[in-house]
C-alpha cells in the first residue's frame, strides 16, 4: 500500500511539473508583470506617506518627545526641581551657622547623710537631697544664624540670643568655631545682629519677599532640633501674610505679616534661612505649628534687610514709630462692641496697668490720639488684617509726615503726625 500511495503521490507531482512547464512562459510574464505594479505601487504608498501632512505631523510630533525627554532642562524639571535644591543647597550651606548657648549654671551634688532629717525615712526609702556646689558651663540651647557679610555679619533670632549672661559659639559648615557678640537687636520684629571675627567668608544675599507667590518651591537649612546643624528641608510657600503669636520660653510675641511654609521647621531651626531657589534668602524662620503638620512660618526678608541694614550702620536698629498700643479689629470684634466700623487699629492699652494706650511724648501723643480712638488708614492705605498698622507703618522712615484717618467719639477725621526714631526707650 504504501508503495502505490508512494506512485501516486509522485505521480500527480510529475503531472504538476508537466502543466507548470507548459505554461511556463505566461506564467513567467504574468509574475514580472506582478512584481512591477506592486513595485510601483508601493513606492507611490511610501512616497504619498511620506511626503503627506498626516506624516509631517506625525514625525514633528515624534521628534518633540524625543527632544522632551532627552533635554537636560526636562531632566531637571521632570525630577522635581532637585537639581535646583541640590545647586541651592550646595552655594547656601557655607553661609549657615549653627549657634550654641553656653551658661553658668548652679552645680548641684548630692548630700550622703545618716537620712535623719528625711521624712520619708519611716517607710524604709529615702529621698536624695542635693546642695550647690558653685557653678559649671553648660549648653543650655541652640538656634541657627546665616551670614550676610564676609566680615561676619550674622543674623538670627532675637529670642534665640535673649538669654542674660549667656555665652553664644558660630560654628561654621567647616566645623570652625568662633565666639559671637551680639550687636544688637530688634525684639518687635523679632531679630538680632551677631558679630564673629573672621574673614573672606561666604554670606548670602536677601531676595525680594514682596515678589514671593504661594506655590512656590522653598529651601530650608538649619540646626534642626539643636543638634543636627545644616540640616535641609524642602517645601513652597503656603500662604502670605499671616498674623501669629509665637510663644516659648516663658514669652511670646505678635509677628505680623509673615511667610507660611511647609518646609519642615523644627527647634533649633529659629534664625535660619528660608531661601528661594535663585539662593536668596526671602524669610527667617521664626515659629512652627505645634498643633498641626508642615505649618511654619518665617519673617519676611524686606523686613528683615531694612533692620539689618540699620544695625550694620548705626550699630542699633533705626525704625520710625508711632507710639501706640492698638488691636487690629475684626468683623466679630466691631459687631460684639457696637463700633460703626469693622476695619482699623483700635487704640486700646495692655494687659498690665502701665501698659497705656499712647506712650506719654510720643508722636502719638503729641498729635492728639487717644485711648479707644480707630485708626481706619494711613496715607490713603486701608488698615485691615491683612494691612496691620505696624506693618505698613514700618515702610515708614524716621521724620517721614503721615496722614491719619481717625475715627474719634464717632466722628472721622484727619491728623498729621511726624514720625520719630524708635528706641528701647520708647517702648518703656
Amino acid at each position: 500500500m504504501c508503495m502505490i500511495k508512494s506512485k501516486k503521490i509522485n505521480l500527480s507531482f510529475c503531472m504538476d511539473i508537466v502543466s507548470f512547464k507548459s505554461h511556463l512562459p505566461a506564467f513567467i510574464a504574468g509574475a514580472l508583470g506582478a512584481f512591477v505594479c506592486l513595485f510601483v505601487f508601493a513606492g507611490m504608498s511610501f512616497a504619498v506617506v511620506l511626503f503627506s501632512p498626516l506624516h509631517n505631523e506625525i514625525e514633528n510630533r515624534f521628534r518633540a518627545i524625543v527632544d522632551y525627554f532627552v533635554s537636560e532642562k526636562n531632566l531637571t524639571d521632570s525630577a522635581g526641581n532637585h537639581s535646583d535644591v541640590v545647586n541651592v543647597v550646595d552655594s547656601a550651606s557655607p553661609a549657615v551657622v549653627s549657634i550654641v548657648i553656653t551658661k553658668d549654671v548652679p552645680k548641684l551634688e548630692q548630700i550622703i547623710g545618716d537620712g535623719s532629717n528625711n521624712p520619708f525615712g519611716f517607710f524604709g526609702f529615702s529621698m536624695p537631697q542635693y546642695r550647690q556646689n558653685g557653678t559649671e558651663k553648660k549648653e543650655i540651647g541652640g538656634g541657627s544664624g546665616f551670614l550676610v557679610s564676609d566680615d561676619g555679619y550674622i543674623v538670627t533670632n532675637a529670642h534665640v540670643v535673649s538669654e542674660k549672661d549667656a555665652e553664644y559659639t558660630v560654628y561654621l559648615n567647616d566645623e570652625s568655631e568662633y565666639s559671637a557678640t551680639v550687636v544688637s537687636a530688634d525684639s518687635a520684629l523679632d531679630i538680632a545682629v551677631l558679630k564673629i571675627d573672621a574673614s573672606n567668608l561666604s554670606y548670602l544675599e536677601f531676595g525680594d519677599s514682596d515678589a514671593v507667590k504661594v506655590g512656590q518651591s522653598v529651601v530650608a537649612i538649619g540646626n534642626a532640633l539643636g543638634e543636627f546643624r545644616n540640616t535641609v528641608s524642602v517645601g513652597v510657600i503656603s500662604g502670605l501674610s499671616r498674623s501669629i503669636v509665637a510663644s516659648g520660653g516663658g514669652s511670646s510675641e505678635v509677628l505680623s505679616d509673615v511667610l507660611q511654609t511647609d518646609a519642615a521647621i523644627n527647634p533649633g531651626n529659629s534664625g535660619g534661612p528660608l531661601l528661594d531657589l535663585a539662593g536668596n534668602v526671602i524669610g527667617v524662620n521664626v515659629a512652627t505649628s505645634s498643633g498641626g503638620e508642615n505649618v511654619s512660618f518665617s519673617l519676611p526678608s524686606n523686613a528683615v534687610k531694612s533692620a539689618v541694614d540699620s544695625i550694620r550702620t548705626t550699630g542699633h536698629v533705626v525704625r520710625a514709630y508711632l507710639g501706640v498700643r492698638f488691636v487690629m479689629l475684626s468683623e466679630s470684634m466691631a459687631n460684639a462692641n457696637n463700633l460703626s466700623v469693622t476695619d482699623g487699629a483700635l487704640i486700646r492699652r495692655g494687659a498690665n496697668v502701665a501698659d497705656l494706650a499712647v506712650v506719654p511724648g510720643s508722636p502719638a501723643d503729641k498729635a492728639g490720639i487717644e485711648e479707644n480712638d480707630i485708626v481706619t488708614k494711613i496715607d490713603n492705605i486701608v488698615l485691615d488684617e491683612e494691612h496691620p498698622l505696624d506693618v505698613v507703618l514700618r515702610k515708614s522712615a524716621v521724620g517721614d509726615t503721615v496722614m491719619l484717618t481717625i475715627i474719634h467719639d464717632g466722628k472721622e477725621g484727619v491728623v498729621s503726625v511726624t514720625l520719630e526714631e524708635w528706641s528701647t526707650e520708647a517702648e518703656k
